[in-house]
């Protein structure tokens, strides 16, 4: 692989304007860079979990192929391009399956969860919230501009499996999850 960056600052974006992978130039709060700064927030977060479980969890497998797929995602939304699609169908199959997989191995719900029961658990479900904000985000970007259906879906089922997966990590090792109680009724 050839050298991408010989230095790292250009000073190109001071003014407010960044480029995309085509070389269009685009403000900073456009929506598509905000997309793409929330899918790489969601990966970034998705890593501290990856980084918080044991070098042998099976977690680790299912995971970090994600983080693959959501780089890859990035870049689908930078080439703003209708001929650049990664995320296919068989993407969100993928995950579908590991939801069905891991959600097996859980008791019903029957209570609201509340983020915590672990610190991979709470980082999970802190990577659960910033994958739907990165959803609303390519909601309006398809809105906007048009965007890769599939895409849109991977990260829907992904945020349905990181909630699973932080279930899972709350209740390992005799742990539990923490159940929302509700403010009593006054009378």
């Amino acid at each position: 692989m050839a050298n991408r960056l010989t230095r790292i600052y250009t000073r190109t974006g001071d003014k407010g304007q960044t480029g995309l992978g085509g070389g269009k130039r685009v403000a900073k709060f456009d929506v598509r860079i905000e997309a793409m700064g929330d899918i790489d927030e969601l990966n970034s977060q998705l890593g501290v979990v990856i980084a918080l479980l044991a070098a042998d969890d099976p977690l680790r497998d299912a995971l970090q192929p994600i983080q693959h797929r959501l780089f890859d995602l990035g870049g689908e939304i930078a080439m703003d391009s209708d001929q650049y699609q990664v995320i296919e169908a068989d993407d969100v199959s993928a995950l579908e399956q590991l939801l069905d997989r891991y959600n097996a191995d859980l008791p019903s719900l029957k209570e609201f969860i509340l983020p915590g029961g672990s610190p991979a658990a709470a980082h999970c479900h802190l990577a659960r919230t910033v994958c739907r904000r990165a959803e609303r985000k390519l909601h309006k970007l398809a809105a906007e501009h048009g965007f890769n259906p599939q895409s849109v879906g991977y990260v829907n089922r992904l945020s349905d499996l990181l909630f699973v997966v932080a279930r899972l990590l709350a209740r390992r090792d005799g742990g539990q999850e923490i159940l929302w109680q509700p403010k009593p009724a006054q009378p």
